[in-house]
């Protein structure tokens, strides 16, 4: 698969969401991001297999604030507000999530639509929210593929 022009997908606050990157390591959009002056977040995820060891590496890459209460009502919250990186755009990715996935599923899918959750709240106003998930196998096939 060819990867997407990423200058022209980035700023679509529409088709922000939540996408499968097998090439999540891709210079491409980092160079994109930054020419957009959106922050890019890497959240490696190798070594994680449970719902604290997610929120506390969430919480680490994108430098939330000390009243994080590393729960998933304090991940909704941090991820819709962000007032201490105002942007006009964000990007997220989760590295290497098939670990994650595989050890806690269930913990996984909230995470994962409480992301998409943030998305739909930022479309709102117009800011795009990517959180892209990179893995190593096809397992996470049900994510949209970034195209």
């Amino acid at each position: 698969m060819q990867a997407p022009a990423y200058h022209d997908l980035l700023p679509r606050a529409e088709r922000a969401g939540i996408y499968h990157m097998p090439f999540a390591a891709d210079l491409a959009l980092e160079e994109a991001a930054e020419s957009l002056d959106y922050p890019l977040h890497r959240v490696d995820l190798a070594r994680v297999a449970t719902k604290e060891a997610f929120l506390a590496a969430v919480g680490e890459a994108l430098g939330f604030p000390d009243w994080y209460g590393h729960n998933w009502d304090a991940l909704a919250d941090c991820l819709t507000d962000l007032s201490w990186m105002e942007a006009d755009g964000y990007v997220i990715v989760l590295e290497r999530a098939d670990a994650f996935a595989q050890a806690a599923p269930t913990d996984f899918a909230t995470a994962l639509s409480i992301f998409q959750d943030a998305a739909d709240t930022w479309r709102e106003d117009g800011v795009p929210f990517w959180t892209l998930v990179g893995t190593t196998s096809g397992e996470l096939d049900w994510l949209q593929d970034l195209a």
